[in-house]
């Protein structure tokens, strides 16, 4: 990759995880995290030009939200695009901003109150109206099928699964940015009751409130801001959308997550997971965790999901972008009580839709400055 073309990471903000966020509004919880963010990159609004939003009007409550949101988020008076697929999907956005070379620095900012909005409402909505709708499919039926059909195809079991939380939980309870919540044992987990079949409601990651902010750069501006400092170098992406429909060879085969896995490898140079030393997967619950395991074949060389994932918080439109934050951290060297040693690339996936029909993947390398 041309010099020009790379893309660097040189800031993060999180919003402190919580389940229910009930002391700040949304656009004071927005403004907080983006200024969180500059803080740490070491530059000002006023140097950025361009700001990439990763949200969902119907997860904000309101029509249009960017319009509320583009000012508290960071794009006052500058080049502001919206994607409502998910806060994974805005990052890919903002690296091809600055490898297009039309943008030379910006922030890309994802958000979502879980707890103002009834999710599996607004997500029954965005059903088929005359096939799916009418059966009541909502986000647990839809990863319910997605279980189903991934332990068919890929011989996962009840007992993986559940030990696969029980170590997430394990991790997720170290991680200062994660909510810290109790670890239940597998034998807590196991007994749970089940809210579709063969998903436990103990296997689910708990939804919370969050926001993440992160700035992106290219050469140029790191050359013109001595103060600023490399956190990573975004080496490649991938994204991919796969059909709608729910049905088991859709659900088992994940398409659309080997192809991304396949198109951020490919740009990054790598030639598979072995190469990395962390891999932060969006994983809503456990049963996803052991399918994309296998559909990304990361080998037990590579730790998966060090910071807890989605069991760490889970604010659930943009825990993608969180992931990608988690991952930066690793490589940055800066990720506290939940840090791989010795990391030089890490990954981190987003998913989203039905049954995870669309996949987005980030590969991050430990980068230092470019002369």
């Amino acid at each position: 990759m041309a010099e020009h073309e790379q893309v660097y990471v040189i800031g993060l903000g999180f919003h402190p995880a919580t389940t229910k966020e009930l002391g700040l509004r949304l656009e004071e919880m927005v403004y907080h995290t983006s200024c969180r963010a500059l803080d740490d990159a070491r530059v000002s609004q006023r140097q950025l030009d361009n700001l990439v939003i990763g949200a969902c009007d119907e997860l904000d409550g309101r029509p249009i939200s960017s319009m509320l949101m583009t000012a508290p988020a960071g794009g006052y008076l500058k080049d502001e695009i919206k994607l409502t697929d998910s806060g994974a999907s805005a990052l890919v956005l903002a690296y091809a901003r600055i490898r297009s070379g039309e943008f030379k620095a910006g922030l890309v900012s994802s958000w979502c109150k879980s707890s103002k909005t009834d999710v599996e409402a607004v997500m029954r909505l965005r059903a088929d109206p005359f096939f799916m709708r009418p059966l009541g499919i909502n986000s647990t039926v839809a990863d319910a099928l997605f279980a189903q059909a991934a332990s068919q195809q890929h011989g996962i079991s009840d007992d993986e699964v559940n030990v696969r939380v029980h170590d997430r939980r394990e991790r997720a309870s170290a991680n200062p940015r994660g909510l810290r919540a109790l670890v239940p044992s597998r034998e807590a987990i196991a007994a749970t009751e089940y809210l579709a079949t063969p998903l436990r409601s103990g296997q689910v990651a708990p939804l919370s409130d969050g926001a993440i902010s992160i700035v992106t750069c290219g050469a140029g501006f790191l050359r013109a801001n001595p103060q600023c400092r490399v956190l990573a170098r975004i080496a490649g992406v991938g994204w991919a959308t796969d059909t709608y429909r729910l049905g088991a060879d859709r659900l088992g085969a994940m398409a659309s997550a080997r192809k991304a896995w396949s198109m951020a490898l490919e740009q990054s140079g790598l030639q598979d997971a072995s190469d990395l030393q962390a891999f932060e997967i969006e994983s809503p619950t456990g049963w996803h965790e052991a399918a994309y395991v296998r559909a990304f074949d990361i080998p037990k060389t590579v730790a998966v999901s060090p910071s807890g994932g989605a069991f760490a918080q889970n604010p659930i439109f943009c825990s993608g972008l969180v992931n990608a934050a988690e991952a930066i951290l690793q490589v940055a060297g800066r990720a506290g009580p939940v840090q791989v040693q010795g990391v030089s690339y890490a990954a981190a996936h987003g998913c989203h839709g039905y049954g995870q029909q669309g996949n987005v993947v980030a590969i991050f390398e430990r980068a230092e400055r470019p002369q």
